[in-house]
């Protein structure tokens, strides 16, 4: 009977369990995109999960919208990715580097001087940004012209050849959380009439060539996609979802014999749980995905020890990623296997500039900080 602490043949990687430590944005990197010596501690805490995917990666300036989030588009990100790497691969962990273009979802004073977001169409997304002059709400986006679209399908594949030049053991294309792949998708943001417009078919086009240079550049096996079926986070959301987007997706995916699926469940909306009377209305993600993905299935989405065994044990993924509760506890592995109490999440802490919050939780059995153990007391 298959179990979350088996070993997983992973494409020539033998990962030590079928635990996957899911992207999460922290906001550390340096105002260049540059990852900080701090981020190589905070990976390598983490590496006794089997698979680890860093949190999104911009693709290039134009593809940022939020502070302090990484690159991998200079030779100074390449060089300081090198040093995460090389630390997670010294603990026995894989490495894949989430590949990230927000699209629509930025602000004008996120990004280099002179840069403005763009999207499929010039549609806004209501929801508040956070810049250096304070919260504010997003822009209305530039809609790409065909030149752009190509370009930036170019940068994807530029980006993955970056990340295994970083060391990387591959890459995860973010078309999830309705970010720019996502947005091609979807008709609430895709009003294109073009190639890349309209019906289904040409709304997964961007997707699926953004998958295919990826894949023509550094190989299939090392490609990754995660996605959000059934989900309105960010506007990600069409009246044909259930009837046929993701149904031709998958098809589409699933000839390019890509390295994994990482499917969200629909009742995580970006980092917020929905509450319990919701997510007894929602898709069953799992039970629609797996039939249509014979490969490699990572499932996310507010997992818990006994949910995530179920998960493996009835074959509806392969490998399990837990996100938050892996931001303070970074023996999540540990204490998951032996019992022991998790320290409970502090979203105020999710998201900063420093390491508190970051790489100052303790492990099991070390004596903690004061803020730590008031954490594991409240936890227990």
């Amino acid at each position: 009977m298959k179990d979350l602490f088996d070993r997983y043949d992973f494409h020539g990687h033998r990962l030590a369990n079928r635990i996957v430590m899911a992207p999460m944005t922290r906001s550390r990197a340096a105002d260049d995109g540059t990852p900080r010596p701090m981020m190589v501690e905070y990976y390598a805490q983490r590496s006794e999960a089997g698979l680890i995917v860093s949190e999104g990666t911009n693709i290039s300036a134009q593809a940022q919208g939020f502070l302090y989030t990484p690159g991998i588009f200079t030779e100074a990100h390449i060089e300081a990715w090198r040093r995460v790497t090389a630390a997670v691969h010294a603990q026995g962990s894989t490495f894949f580097l989430q590949l990230w273009h927000v699209g629509r979802i930025g602000h004008p004073d996120n990004m280099e001087a002179g840069l403005h977001p763009v999207a499929p169409s010039a549609l806004a997304h209501p929801r508040t940004i956070v810049t250096r002059s304070g919260p504010q709400p997003t822009v209305v986006p530039r809609a790409m012209n065909l030149d752009e679209v190509k370009q930036a399908i170019a940068q994807y594949a530029t980006a993955a050849r970056n990340a295994i030049r970083a060391g990387c053991d591959g890459v995860e294309i973010h078309a999830a959380n309705g970010y720019l792949p996502s947005q091609f998708l979807h008709s609430s943001s895709n009003l294109r009439a073009d190639r890349y417009g309209g019906g289904i078919a040409d709304r997964i086009r961007f997707l699926v060539e953004v998958a295919q240079a990826c894949a023509a550049a550094i190989g299939a096996h090392r490609v990754g996609v995660r996605i959000t079926p059934f989900s309105a986070f960010n506007g990600a959301t069409s009246p044909d979802d259930e009837a046929g987007l993701y149904d031709q997706l998958l098809a589409a995916l699933e000839d390019l014999e890509l390295g994994y699926l990482h499917a969200v469940t629909a009742e995580v909306s970006g980092n917020v749980t929905l509450a319990e009377a919701e997510r007894q209305k929602v898709a069953d993600v799992l039970g629609f995905v797996r039939p249509r993905w014979r490969r490699t299935l990572i499932a996310a989405g507010n997992f818990d020890l006994e949910r995530a065994r179920a998960t493996i044990r009835d074959g509806r993924a392969d490998l399990v990623a837990f996100g938050r509760d892996f931001i303070s506890n970074p023996d999540l592995v540990i204490r998951l296997r032996h019992g022991y109490p998790l320290a409970r999440r502090d979203p105020a802490e999710w998201y900063g500039a420093g390491a508190e919050g970051y790489t100052d939780y303790p492990r099991w059995g070390v004596t903690p900080s004061a803020g730590a153990a008031a954490q594991l007391e409240s936890a227990e």
